[in-house]
């Protein structure tokens, strides 16, 4: 489809921004769960769920015939890193609060360009240095590394955002020759097959119903938010979209204080504005060098 028409562009923003409400949800309902279940649980729960909803979807709109892949290893490699973010972000979640993992992983669009850089040899500018330099120290900000607020999951978090940039370059290589819903039900295959062996001695069963609700409803949005970053990406380009997924911000914040009456520190703020600034510049450059 094409994505170079006003309207579908405004299409491809507003799925976009949609997403960002999921992803916040999904977060939301992970840190939820991993205060009473083991994280390896809630994390293979998610991945059920996603990989069950992808099935069915798939079956509907394309048919078994498209399970046959050619790009497997590359499928496999997605869903260990898909896994690995999400453990890592569900772990964390257990001592942060979530408008602080979500401004470390605004870091993520600095470390593409710095990726893009040394692997593409891309040359970055002076400006571009800067707005590298500026993001990180946002990320400083936000970590307080010698200070109170400080509390070693932020570095899991970071790693996530590292793994994230990675997890983008991938993507994109998968998405030239698979289907969203393919790629969407293998990344959730394979977390619920190599989590499996590793339940038996960490299970926890709900014994509530509002918990069954939350575990649901961390596999409905986790299936929902990728798959709406999918269709977003057929109506705008990625430079397009990038700057709207700020936004989850707003969520983070506002659902860490209405379900866990947590407000973030000055220093989350100062550093988010600092890695936000930096990163919109990187993209919007990003979008400018496409234009010409």
């Amino acid at each position: 489809m094409s994505t170079s028409k006003p309207s579908q562009r405004i299409i491809g923003i507003l799925i976009a921004s949609i997403a960002t409400i999921f992803f916040a949800i999904l977060d939301t309902s992970g840190k939820w769960l991993v205060q009473s279940f083991p994280v390896i649980e809630v994390v293979w729960v998610r991945f059920v769920v996603h990989m069950i909803l992808a099935l069915i979807g798939l079956i509907y709109a394309e048919g078994f015939k498209n399970l046959m892949i050619e790009d497997r290893w590359l499928h496999v490699l997605r869903s260990v890193m898909l896994c690995a973010m999400t453990g890592l972000n569900f772990f964390a979640l257990q001592y942060l609060q979530l408008a602080q993992t979500a401004a470390i992983l605004f870091s993520a669009p600095i470390i593409i360009a710095l990726i893009s850089s040394f692997v593409h040899h891309e040359k970055l500018s002076p400006i571009k240095w800067c707005a590298v330099i500026a993001g990180f120290i946002g990320v400083l900000i936000i970590l307080d590394p010698f200070g109170y607020h400080f509390h070693p999951a932020m570095l899991l978090v970071l790693a996530h955002a590292t793994i994230y940039a990675l997890f983008n370059f991938l993507s994109k290589r998968i998405a030239a020759k698979s289907s969203p819903l393919v790629t969407q039900f293998y990344s959730a295959l394979g977390p619920t097959v190599v989590l499996l062996p590793f339940l038996f001695q960490s299970w926890q069963s709900p014994s509530l119903g509002i918990e069954y609700g939350v575990f649901f409803c961390a596999g409905l949005f986790g299936f929902l938010s990728h798959n709406f970053i999918s269709i977003a990406y057929r109506y705008a380009t990625p430079s397009t979209i990038g700057p709207f997924f700020y936004q989850q911000m707003i969520w983070m914040v506002l659902l860490g204080w209405l379900i866990f009456d947590q407000v973030p520190t000055w220093n989350v703020y100062v550093g988010t504005l600092l890695v936000i600034g930096s990163g919109l510049y990187l993209v919007l450059h990003e979008l400018k060098q496409g234009k010409k």
